[in-house]
């Protein structure tokens, strides 16, 4: 497990926000890490925000942590340990870690992993979550959540190919297609396409069952595994007034921390949900 420093961007009043995800690299195993001595980001932690459940493979622009514009050359380490092994990444504000739209919607094989220009200028999604910021449940009662998002301009646009919808599902040719053809980019491609999932960013997420089940936001590029990176995927068109609803069954308790996901295919936007969960 790698935790990534994936760079950082200017803000108007002169701060920076700094970008993190990580490399978990598994297939299956998906890892607990509280923060403490063994998940911890210094100085000024160790909770800065960073996520305690790990999912397999890439996980990029997870979270964000913003620093004031007195930072100057001092570095922020976030130290992970797993499976007995510990690793670093190192952030600062160096020239060549600065990045933008265009850098992450690259990182991410957004729009199918296109180049166009216009990325530089896409808006990420627009998402709220309806209710409360904290909440509490019993362990088997189910857990109604809403969001709502919405894409406000538009780009990368949803069109034909690997991230269309249709009213009939792909013939057995174009299906061959996708599973077969050579990759068209340098990472896996995404198709473009709103689409919002829930995930378990704190708690141990073998104990939450989503209804329905949730498009996977991370990285896996198996065929037909649930996730915007796998072949034949077709990303689904949003429900109607643009609102999600999913329940969340816990079968511990303890403190969890939900997480929706909102994506265009290039660009993400984040929410979160405590949840504690008694008997």
């Amino acid at each position: 497990m790698s935790p990534a420093y994936e760079g950082w961007r200017p803000n108007e009043d002169g701060s920076f926000t700094m970008l993190f995800g990580y490399m978990n690299q598994n297939w299956q195993q998906e890892l607990d890490v509280p923060i403490g001595p063994d998940n911890n980001i210094e100085p000024g932690g160790p909770d800065q925000g960073q996520p305690t459940h790990f999912y397999p493979r890439r996980n990029p622009f997870l979270f964000m942590i913003r620093v004031p514009k007195d930072l100057g050359s001092k570095e922020l380490i976030w130290t992970l340990t797993t499976n007995g092994k510990t690793e670093h990444a190192y952030a600062s504000l160096k020239n060549d870690y600065m990045i933008d739209n265009q850098v992450i919607s690259t990182e991410v094989g957004g729009d199918g992993g296109s180049l166009r220009d216009e990325l530089r200028t896409n808006l990420p999604p627009e998402l709220k979550v309806e209710g409360d910021a904290r909440r509490s449940v019993r362990v088997g009662e189910a857990l109604t959540l809403i969001a709502f998002a919405k894409d406000p301009d538009n780009i990368p646009a949803r069109r034909d190919g690997r991230g269309a919808s249709s009213a009939a599902p792909p013939n057995a040719a174009a299906v061959a297609n996708l599973l077969y053809r050579p990759p068209s980019s340098l990472v896996p491609a995404s198709g473009p396409g709103l689409r919002l999932s829930w995930i378990v960013y704190r708690g141990k997420a073998a104990t939450v069952t989503f209804s329905p089940d949730q498009m996977k936001t991370w990285t896996d590029t198996r065929a037909y595994a649930n996730s915007p990176w796998s072949p034949p995927y077709f990303i689904p068109e949003p429900p109607p007034d643009n609102k999600w609803v999913v329940q969340a069954t816990f079968q511990e308790p303890g403190t969890y921390v939900l997480r929706a996901v909102a994506s265009d295919g290039a660009l993400f936007t984040y929410d979160n949900v405590t949840v504690s969960v008694t008997r």
